[in-house]
This record gives C-alpha cells, sequence and structure tokens, in this order.
C-alpha cells in the first residue's frame, strides 16, 4: 500500500534543507539568547539575523516580529492587544474564520463586553464588500477588523487591497490571519497595509512550534506571558532558536521558488479537478477551491453527491491523508462551521472531503487517489 498526503493546509513535510540547518544548530548553536557568554550571544544573534531575513520577505521592520509558539498564538496576541492595550471595543469579523480568532474573540467578548459584528458571506465564503462598508461607516466605537486571507477549509481568497481601503477609509486596525498565505503569496505590508498578521513555519515546509506575529511600526505590544521579558517585552519564554532557524530557511525556500512551486501545484490541482469531473460529473467544489485566482491554488474542497460518513476512514485505509469537512466525518457531530454557514442543509449533509497539496504532491499520487476513490465509492 502506498502512503499518499494531501493534507498539506494542515501541516506540511519539513524541507530536508530545513532538516539540515536545524540539525547544526541543535549541535553547535545551544546557547540560551539571554545569556551573556559566547554561547548566548552566538544564539542571540542567529535569532535576531533570522528576524531580520524573514521581516525581509515581507517589506516589513524585524522589529515589527514577535516569534511565537505559531499560528494560533499570534492570533491570541494580536486580538489580545487590540481589547486590552489599544483600545478596541468592537471587531468586526467572518463565522467562518479559523477558530484560533473565532474562540478568541468570543472570549474576549465575555471577558471584557466588547461589541461583535459579522460580516455577511455568499455561497462562496466570499465577504460583502458593501456590508462591510456599512458596518464600518456606523461607527462611534474603535474598531479592529479580523479577517483570513486564505480561508483554510474552502481556499477562498480575500480581496484584501479593498479591505485595507475599507479600513483606511473608516479608521479601523485590520488583522488578517494570514497562516495559509505566508510562503504561498508574496504580502510586501508596504503596498497592502494589514495592520496585524501571523505566519505558523509548518504550513510552509518548516517545522512546527514556531511561528511570528506581525505589529505594524507604533502599535505596542502587552504580553500574555509573564517571565523572563523575552522578545522586547512582548513575550515571556526562551526563544526556540532551532525552530526559528529553521522557520528562517523555510520561507527563504518558499520566497525564492514561489512562482515555480505555484505553478507546479496549478498543474497538479487542475489535473485532479479535470480526473474527479471525468470520474463523476456530479461532483462539486466548495467555496472558490476550484477557481485558481479567487481561490487558494494549494487547497479543493470537494462535494461528493453522495453521503458516505466512512469516506475519510476508508482513504485513510487506502494510504491516503485528506482532511474531512462535513459532519460525522472524523468523529464530530457539529461538523464543519465553514460549510454550515455557506451550504443549505441539504448540500451540507453530502460528504465534503479538503485535499490540498505542497511541492511534492505528484501526478501519480493524485492518480492514486483516484483509482481508490473510485473502488470506494463505486462499491
Amino acid at each position: 500500500m502506498k502512503n499518499i498526503y494531501l493534507d498539506n493546509a494542515a501541516t506540511t513535510a519539513i524541507d530536508p534543507e530545513v532538516i539540515q540547518v536545524m540539525s547544526k544548530s541543535m549541535q553547535t548553536n545551544y546557547g540560551n539568547p539571554s545569556s551573556t557568554h559566547q554561547f548566548g550571544r552566538t544564539a542571540k544573534s542567529s535569532v535576531e539575523t533570522a528576524r531580520k531575513n524573514i521581516a525581509k520577505h515581507l517589506n516589513a521592520n524585524a522589529s515589527d516580529l514577535i516569534f511565537t509558539s505559531g499560528g494560533t498564538e499570534a492570533d491570541n496576541l494580536i486580538l489580545f492587544n487590540a481589547v486590552t492595550n489599544l483600545g478596541v471595543q468592537r471587531i468586526v469579523s467572518t463565522k467562518i474564520e479559523h477558530h484560533a480568532v473565532l474562540h478568541c474573540i468570543k472570549h474576549l467578548q465575555k471577558t471584557y463586553g466588547l461589541e461583535v459584528v459579522y460580516i455577511n458571506i455568499d455561497e462562496y465564503g466570499a465577504i460583502d464588500l458593501v456590508n462591510l462598508e456599512m458596518i464600518l461607516s456606523n461607527q462611534e466605537k474603535k474598531t479592529l477588523v479580523s479577517c483570513m486571507l486564505i480561508n483554510n477549509e474552502i481556499g477562498t481568497i480575500l480581496p484584501v487591497d479593498e479591505v485595507c481601503d475599507l479600513c483606511k477609509k473608516y479608521a479601523a486596525l485590520f488583522h488578517s490571519d494570514t497562516v495559509q498565505t505566508i510562503g504561498h503569496y508574496a504580502i510586501d505590508v508596504q503596498k497592502t497595509p494589514i495592520d496585524f498578521l501571523v505566519a505558523s513555519a509548518h504550513k510552509f515546509h518548516g517545522p512546527k512550534g514556531v511561528g511570528f506575529a506581525y505589529f505594524k511600526k507604533g502599535f505596542g505590544i502587552l504580553p500574555m506571558l509573564h517571565g523572563g521579558n523575552q522578545e522586547k517585552g512582548a513575550r515571556s519564554s526562551t526563544e526556540n532558536v532551532h525552530a526559528i532557524l529553521g522557520m528562517e530557511k523555510a520561507l527563504e525556500l518558499a520566497v525564492s521558488n514561489i512562482d515555480k512551486d505555484k505553478k507546479d501545484i496549478i498543474e497538479i490541482k487542475k489535473y485532479f479537478i479535470s480526473a474527479l469531473l471525468k470520474f463523476n460529473p456530479l461532483i462539486q467544489f466548495n467555496g472558490y477551491s476550484s477557481d485558481m485566482e479567487k481561490g487558494s491554488y494549494t487547497i479543493l474542497s470537494v462535494r461528493f453527491p453522495v453521503n458516505n460518513a466512512l469516506l475519510l476512514f476508508s482513504l485513510d485505509i487506502a494510504g491516503i491523508a485528506v482532511s474531512g469537512g462535513s459532519a460525522c466525518q472524523s468523529g464530530s457531530n457539529s461538523g464543519s462551521h465553514v460549510l454550515g454557514e455557506i451550504l443549505n442543509a441539504t448540500e451540507a449533509a453530502k460528504t465534503s472531503i479538503r485535499f490540498s497539496f505542497s511541492k511534492f504532491t505528484s501526478k501519480e499520487e493524485i492518480d492514486y487517489t483516484i483509482e481508490k476513490l473510485k473502488l470506494i465509492l463505486l462499491n
């Protein structure tokens, strides 16, 4: 049996060059960056060099980046600061955000009594810009807009420039969960003036447990973790040196090969879509996941014209790793909150699977997946 990995939106395989960098760091660069001796100074220098190099890829200042344990912590740090440090009294978001944002907003709402307003979305998971402007034009409270740039389940891409323009027009702050974007699409924070964004290294072939939060220059940061005063006082905890250097290398590789990787993955994705529709023309795609312009080229959310609660399990037994997207497919009775918002009850009851690709995905793996789908669904 083959092992086929098509769940890259969940996490990616670590690039061999990243492993080499991290392995070398573990062997030779083991000092605590807070120590004043030569071992500590070497580690500290490595961390700060990584910060500068990562910031260059965003056209940001190195001082604007705070290293975190990943995207969830970065989102929480930003939202926490918006309310407790920057005086935000109202958050405008959508109901299809990642739970790192949705659950944090609900916690802040309960704890601090802030107002939460949700933007209307259509059947593709795209926000209603007219509705967003109406919400922003009716504001007396300091407002933060929080919308993910690429939806992790259905791949729909936010019209980020238009959102930036509206936030600027109505003096609202703008936070975007860019976990599915960094390493796959170029972001220049000078041209696209997002105030706060986040990254997680394991989404672009780096290690797990490390990411960063970007705070536009001028915004102070109150820590959620207290102790050693690391990260300029914004995040206490000894820096994860090896993981930070792995993230630096992973982002360098991703950015330097971004055009080639995108072209190759789009070819794989189109090949898969064609094969699926040839197998069953009644197959549909959720959100804009089948659109190469309005949706991420790495994500394809497939809605099969059946209700097969065991499809995810059956694919796993066949050696194919994917993610579910509808009720009861992964032991959950609640199903996907994203699909629940954009699909009617009849369509939401059908079996949806998220396939997500990387530079390591091959056409041979797609062929194998199609053959297994035929065996499972036709029997």
